[in-house]
């Protein structure tokens, strides 16, 4: 196989699985991420290694352009005295339990759908009867799949190919909420 061909592919392969999401999951994770905004809630991303970067890109975009109270947990002094302290399998719940307030929303990415620290977030989350969304990738039946509210799960085992395509579907909500922002008239 040439060079050529497998960038072509591999683009592809990227372009049906971003193609492949139900997109009425896209619009009720708008409108959840929206309904938050309005409760004067926030939004929580959280996500491990590629996801963790990811949860920062769209935190950052919900606050700054869409002025959605958002927040992550990549701050490695968090990270590290939970994990020591709690373990890193319960840093996540216990960072959401320390964290999140009555009617947060909660956003949780793990391209396997198997990261134990995750899956307890997620747990926590369901205990807290906070709104959840997922996305994973994967087997189909993952664990973290089961557990949130809208559960968005690209078919692939690569793990660059499903990060891309989380990726890709957050900031369609981000900039889908920009282009939809009421204006002073409607407000």
């Amino acid at each position: 196989m040439s060079n050529n061909n497998f960038f072509v592919d591999y683009f592809k392969a990227i372009d049906r699985k971003v193609q492949s999401v139900d997109l009425k999951l896209l619009d009720y994770s708008s409108r959840l991420i929206k309904n938050t905004q309005k409760n004067g809630s926030k939004v929580i991303v959280v996500g491990n290694g590629g996801s963790a970067a990811i949860a920062s890109h769209v935190s950052i975009d919900l606050t700054k352009t869409d002025n959605i109270r958002t927040i992550n947990f990549n701050e490695a002094s968090l990270l590290t005295c939970f994990s020591n302290d709690y373990g890193y399998e319960h840093w996540v719940e216990k960072a959401i339990e320390f964290y999140a307030d009555p009617n947060d929303l909660v956003i949780l990415i793990s391209s396997s759908g198997q990261s134990k620290n995750i899956i307890n977030g997620a747990l926590k989350s369901k205990e807290m009867k906070l709104p959840l969304i997922t996305l994973s990738g994967f087997m189909k039946n993952n664990p973290l799949r089961e557990i949130g509210d809208i559960n968005l799960w690209v078919d692939s085992d690569h793990y660059n190919v499903v990060e891309t395509v989380h990726q890709t579907w957050l900031l369609s909500i981000v900039d889908f909420l920009i282009k939809n922002k009421p204006t002073m008239e409607e407000l």
